[in-house]
């Protein structure tokens, strides 16, 4: 994997031909997107776990419960729906898991250009570091050592000095 370290890539641009959103407007369509969602919000953790065995149910099991409401009127009547609505319903689960799989697919990629910006960033930071610890040694440039001094403090890369070991008095032999 190359990663290009010198300059920014530019932003793409968006299809209908104007510039990106920034994050903020991201953020803002996501919020009003949240809204169209049917029974979108979040779930305890024993709330899902006690959902999620149910919600697993085998696709042939599912489609023969199917079957047998539309079969009687008496079991479509017990459910409160009939076999085309639950299988209509069964439909919506796939349509609404393709959309859960592209916005997995988004929160990765979204996810990957972070670390390459921070990448880009830190790259930044330490190419500073070094090239300033380079200057200082010039007088002309000592205005820079405070600013070296505390990089190095808080550099948590920089190469520590081995602690010499600790010799331990040998125990008093009895």
């Amino acid at each position: 994997m190359s990663i290009n370290t010198m300059s920014p890539k530019p932003a793409a641009v968006a299809v209908d031909g104007k510039e990106p959103f920034t994050p903020e407007q991201i953020v803002e369509q996501l919020r009003m997107l949240r809204q169209h969602i049917p029974d979108f919000g979040p779930l305890t953790v024993p709330d899902a776990r006690s959902l999620r065995k149910t919600a697993h149910v085998d696709a042939r099991f599912m489609q023969a419960a199917i079957n047998t409401i539309g079969a009687e009127r008496a079991v479509s009547d017990a459910i409160g729906r009939s076999a085309d609505v639950v299988a209509a319903e069964r439909e919506d689960v796939g349509r609404w898991s393709a959309v859960e799989d592209e916005l997995r697919a988004m929160l990765q990629g979204v996810a990957a250009a972070t670390l390459t910006r921070r990448h880009r960033l830190g790259l930044i930071a330490l190419q500073t570091y070094g090239i300033t610890r380079q200057l200082v040694r010039n007088p002309e440039y000592s205005a820079l050592l405070p600013h070296v001094d505390g990089m190095r403090r808080m550099n948590k890369f920089r190469r520590r000095r081995e602690q010499p070991a600790v010799a331990t008095a040998p125990a008093a032999q009895k």
